[in-house]
């Protein structure tokens, strides 16, 4: 083999020199990279600015040294966070030999965080922060009241103005911090308030006692004002009001073991998904972590322990209770308070000591067995729901290997009526989820075929809000679906990693019919696999609603507003045909292609969910079993309504 042999393109030859390492100062290194810190530099990043400032309030909050928080989004979609804590102090670090406030705001791992004597606990882990916030701020004012005076200095990008001076005197304590998202690092600069009402309502929830405010002061102004007295247990009954409990009220544990606090509530209703929600020191983990093992793992013993008590044994004889038996109808809270805690990543996504897991394992197992103990009613009908899964689950499970074998048999693992794409690459492929054989059939010929896949599907799909997995598997387009989707279904069988398409694209009439499809494909999406939407996978095509003709000119309106403004740009010529479309079939496969399928020409929605609390009870409203939620959305958003297909 060749020495010394370059791969790829050959650089100059030129001397690799000490001068050539780069050592950023300051902020540098956070502006330069910005995504390292907070995660990206899209709506995401930006509102995750807002939440690093705000846990620094809330530290003070737990260290019992602040009750209020007010939000503000100003005129000029700046932020400001104003607290009554102690204040930033304001007088020269012993040991940096400038303003404190200062040595906060512009140096990495520089904070109150690692001492325990300051801080018990506390969401911040590196220090890094509120220093990110002010090195990706245009513009950054530190107001603090602090012993009677009244401290403040600005930042620009990072770097100080001038040194901090006080400013007046003053009656209140705490920290204020505004600031301006800077548009050099940042591709969306407009904060979205109900997103940012989500997180502050948790924060509540998970203080009991907070207050905690925001207001908008843009257009809508609108205002919102968070304190739950009853914690955690009070979250569960918000997040389950359009659910049929099984138990009047959550269960609680609150107990503290090797200085770790441990709050859980969780409640069982008729439905049959599980709803968990997980925390460290306010933090929500959306990955979970050790936590929520250990509660998974103490919660599936203590009931497969009582299972052998409350079933007789003709029942339990030859069917195991699983952890997804046992969470179907789930609401839990979990929450933990953590000395140090390791999380994955500066985002803080999932929960890694170790620890934690036996603590919780341990306070779960023992606070659960002494409730079952005290309530046998409302353990018989917990164990009596989770039998009923188990025995859902097995027939499942016979599904799955009837269709396997079926496959085989039929000599394919893919349905027969998916046209699928010849690239074998999911990052360039595409699946549409096409309402009706007539659409699908245009869909197919107006594709791409080396990287858009059509799948056909017929009539509506099973609500599976009303449905067990068994049922669901039974349904034969939702079989079809997830066989051509390639992940499987459930947790015990889905594997992101064997995704065949990197977009699944949704593609419904323009009328109520389709809405209604469209609204139930969503809801499956949601509940089996809500990884999908996460990982920014599935969207929504925008089919043109107008086609407008006058002589050889023909443009097409997605909405009201742009067939105004086409009619204004062709004036008042003669002939003008406008074509109202309410289905797919309406178009012939080239106009199909050009509007809604070409990468150049279309319009596609990304479905997210930022308030996955307020997602869940959408869904459930709308397509759960309890009429009267639904009834009263129908009453407060009927005037809402535009136009209506009769």
């Amino acid at each position: 083999m060749e020495d010394n042999k370059v791969v790829g393109e050959k650089l100059p030859e030129r001397k690799y020199e000490a001068s050539d390492i780069t050592v950023l100062e300051g902020l540098e290194a956070v502006r330069k990279r910005p995504a390292m810190y907070i995660g990206s530099t899209d709506a995401r990043g930006l509102h995750h600015l807002v939440y690093e400032v705000v846990d620094n309030s809330v530290d003070e909050a737990l260290a019992g040294a602040c009750t209020q928080i007010d939000v503000v989004i100003t005129a000029e979609n700046g932020i400001s966070v104003q607290d009554n804590g102690r204040g930033i102090p304001t007088d020269i670090h012993p040991k940096e030999g400038i303003g404190t406030v200062e040595l906060v705001m512009t140096k990495l791992h520089a904070g109150g965080k690692f001492n325990h004597d300051t801080y018990k606990v506390s969401a911040g882990l590196h220090g890094v922060g509120v220093s990110c916030v002010n090195g990706l701020a245009s513009t950054l004012i530190v107001t603090v009241g602090r012993d009677g005076k009244l401290f403040e200095q600005t930042f620009h990008r990072g770097v100080p103005k001038a040194p901090g001076v006080f400013v007046g005197t003053t009656d209140k304590q705490g920290t204020k911090i505004f600031f301006q998202p800077d548009n050099e690092i940042f591709t969306d600069l407009v904060y979205n308030f109900d997103t940012l009402s989500s997180r502050l309502r948790e924060l509540a929830f998970l203080n009991k006692g907070l207050t905690i405010t925001i207001r908008d002061e843009r257009e809508d102004k609108k205002f919102h004002e968070f304190c739950f007295p009853g914690g955690v247990s009070a979250f569960i009954e918000y997040m389950d009001h359009a659910k049929k409990p099984l138990m009047e009220k959550p269960v609680h544990i609150l107990k503290e073991q090797d200085n770790t606090p441990v709050e859980i509530a969780f409640r069982y209703n008729e439905g049959y998904t599980e709803n968990l929600f997980s925390f460290c020191n306010n933090v929500n983990t959306v990955d979970g972590g050790t936590h929520v093992v250990g509660f998974k793992s103490a919660l599936t013993r203590v009931i497969n322990n009582k299972a052998k008590d409350v079933l007789p044994k003709n029942k339990k004889d030859g069917i195991d209770l699983t952890g997804d038996d046992v969470r179907e109808g789930l609401t839990a809270v979990v929450s933990v308070k953590v000395f140090d805690p390791q999380f994955e990543g500066q985002t803080k996504h999932k929960l890694g000591n170790h620890e934690v897991k036996g603590i919780v394992e341990t306070a779960v197992f023992d606070m659960i067995t002494n409730f079952f103990e005290e309530n046998p009613a409302i353990a018989r009908k917990i164990i009596e729901k989770v039998y009923s899964a188990a025995v859902a689950r097995e027939a499942a499970r016979k599904a799955r290997q009837l269709a396997r074998r079926k496959s085989v048999l039929e000599g394919g693992g893919l349905p027969g009526k998916l046209a699928d794409c010849s690239s074998r690459n999911p990052a360039d492929c595409e699946l549409y989820l096409v309402e009706g054989d007539s659409a699908g059939g245009s869909a197919k010929q107006g594709r791409d075929r080396s990287f858009q896949a059509i799948l056909p599907l017929k009539g509506k799909i099973l609500n599976v809000e009303k449905a067990r997995m068994d049922k669901i598997l039974g349904n034969e387009e939702i079989s079809t679906m997830v066989q051509a989707i390639g992940t499987g279904l459930g947790e015990e069988s889905f594997n992101v990693d064997k995704l065949r398409y990197h977009k699944i694209i949704i593609m419904t009439d323009a009328d109520v019919d389709g809405s209604h499809i469209q609204t139930l494909l969503l809801t499956f999406f949601c509940r089996y696999m809500k990884e999908l939407i996460d990982q920014g996978v599935l969207y929504l095509a925008q089919p043109p609603l107008y086609k407008i003709k006058a002589g050889k000119i023909e443009k097409y309106a997605f909405n009201e507003q742009e067939r105004d403004k086409i009619l204004a740009e062709i004036g008042d010529k003669k002939g003008i045909y406008i074509q109202r479309y309410k289905g797919l079939g309406e178009m012939n496969p080239e106009q199909l292609s050009i509007t809604t399928m070409n990468p150049a020409n279309r319009v596609l929605k990304r479905v997210t969910m930022e308030d996955v609390v307020e997602a869940d009870q959408i869904f459930t409203m709308l397509m759960g079993e309890e009429v009267e939620p639904r009834r009263k959305f129908i009453e407060e958003n009927a005037y809402l309504v535009k136009e209506l297909d009769v």
